[in-house]
């Protein structure tokens, strides 16, 4: 099954459950609907591809839940923005345009995801292998989309809905109970996507970016990870789902016993299929995500039109050990070398930067103009954007089993040996927690929501976060309140348009 990257026509009438008689007269001669689709096996790989196309959108990968990320206590945004800081300041209302849609289109992707899953079965002629795999993608894209979801907006009070595939005309549903019945469904779609999946090794180039097996456990183990502030059983779950990766052999952090080197080469194209990749969007001069081109400085110092939203704070800077290799290739500051379109370049602070430090994980590509997008609006590159990496599989696994009251060393150790640093014996939540933030920062791993689980959000964000010369460049944030910003705001407009079956987050 080959891997053909966005489909111009996604199958528009794939993902309508139904359709009038009169509307199904009109309907051009050849083109898809519910009646003349899932028949061939070609339909079939259309319908799996076109779970794909929508990571590239800007509201989904690109930046989309990273404005939520963007709250916490690692960066502020550097601009001016009316809606985004309202998000970092807790007084936002889910009707925000950079997120509003955010809701809706993970329910497109698990409505694609259903589709196949009930489907694929049912067309004959077509190899079941090919069947299995198809459905095996299904189900990783059903588990990660309930999962960005669950965690997001759901809670103790209430979870998120899920759709009934028994009668998938049935869209507007109420809540469920609470977020571990959330979990616990998507148990059981990442449990079925590693039952059907084969490793990343069986891929040819073409099927690199595809889910695979050890994708889907290791978005498993983060499952029960963030189960397990509700039900601790789950942290042994965690290790077990994690050791799936990690005993499998086929994944390993790059160390070739250069710390300054080594975690460099991760965020560089050349890698993009690592040993330490695990999942990644999928990213190109043309498509793919947006995100190293909004960390990388606005205007781009007139050479390029980096948008420069997301600028760390002192605060990020402070937390690196002084010999920590990570520090200053995760943070640029004023004097910082980097290759800048074939050239070496000196950063420097400008105007449209507030702390005085750029994020610089993400800085490879622009060592070449020809590998990144020549429209600045649209600042993709040929790096793939982690959204999962072997090294958050490590830090899950330590902080499971340290939370467990059991000894996390090891696989933190292995982390931190890659950093250039020395290992710590008898591991407590406060190295894991130190850790987890200096090895992801910047990253997808989401470190808003790891201070609303170790229950840190309010004294962090009831605090100022400062520039490099420590002066202040966003106030404490007394109004967080953990009762109620531990979870985000439904947008309006879906409990509007679901006639009151959706019930708002209490305090919104």
């Amino acid at each position: 099954m080959k891997y053909i990257k966005y489909i111009p026509v996604i199958i528009l009438l794939l993902f309508c459950n139904s359709c009038s008689e009169d509307f199904l007269e009109l309907t051009p001669q050849g083109a898809p609907s519910s009646d003349n689709f899932w028949k061939t096996e070609a339909d079939l790989i259309a319908a799996v591809n076109s779970m794909y196309e929508p990571l590239t959108w800007d509201d989904m990968y690109g930046r989309g839940f990273f404005w939520f990320i963007n709250v916490s206590d690692d960066m502020v945004t550097g601009r001016v923005k009316a809606d985004p800081d309202k998000m970092k300041n807790f007084i936002c209302t889910g009707n925000e345009g950079y997120t509003r849609n955010i809701w809706a289109n993970k329910y497109k992707i698990i409505k694609r995801a259903n589709d196949i899953i009930v489907n694929a079965p049912l067309i004959e002629g077509v190899d079941q292998e090919v069947k299995n795999r198809a459905m095996g993608e299904a189900y990783f894209f059903s588990g990660l989309m309930y999962l960005d979801l669950a965690y997001r907006y759901g809670d103790k009070a209430a979870g998120i809905p899920i759709i009934d595939r028994e009668n998938l005309l049935e869209f507007n549903l109420p809540r469920v109970e609470n977020v571990m019945i959330n979990y616990e469904y998507i148990e059981g779609e990442f449990e079925k996507a590693a039952e059907l999946l084969p490793v990343f090794n069986e891929f040819g180039p073409m099927d690199r970016g595809r889910a695979h097996k050890h994708a889907a456990n290791a978005f498993l183990a983060k499952t029960y990870l963030y189960w397990a502030q509700h039900d601790p059983s789950k942290y042994a779950k965690a290790v077990e789902a994690a050791d799936k990766v990690i005993n499998s052999g086929e994944h390993a952090l790059i160390n070739t016993g250069n710390p300054n080197e080594d975690f460099k080469a991760v965020f560089t194209s050349a890698n993009n299929w690592s040993s330490e990749y695990i999942w990644s969007v999928v990213s190109n001069t043309q498509t793919g995500s947006i995100l190293p081109g909004v960390m990388f400085e606005n205007k781009g110092w007139g050479k390029y039109n980096g948008w420069g939203y997301y600028q760390p704070t002192k605060e990020l800077y402070d937390e690196y050990e002084a010999d920590d290799a990570r520090r200053d290739f995760t943070i640029f500051k004023e004097g910082t070398v980097f290759n800048y379109f074939g050239e070496d370049f000196t950063w420097t602070q400008t105007s449209n930067n507030v702390t005085g430090y750029m994020f610089g994980k993400y800085t490879e590509p622009f060592s070449d103009k020809a590998r990144v997008n020549p429209n600045g609006d649209k600042p993709t590159c040929d790096l793939n954007v982690p959204l999962m990496r072997y090294a958050e599989v490590l830090l899950i696994k330590a902080e499971a089993l340290i939370a467990d009251g059991k000894n996390g060393d090891e696989p933190l150790n292995m982390v931190r040996k890659r950093a250039g640093l020395k290992p710590v014996s008898g591991a407590t939540m406060v190295d894991l927690k130190h850790e987890r933030r200096c090895e992801l920062a910047g990253e997808w791993s989401d470190r808003h929501f790891d201070l609303i689980r170790w229950g840190d959000a309010e004294e962090a964000y009831h605090k100022p976060l400062h520039a490099h010369d420590n002066s202040e460049v966003w106030p404490a944030r007394p109004q967080f309140d953990p009762s109620v910003h531990h979870v985000w705001p439904i947008p309006p407009h879906e409990i509007e348009a679901s006639k009151g079956v959706l019930i708002q987050n209490q305090g919104w």
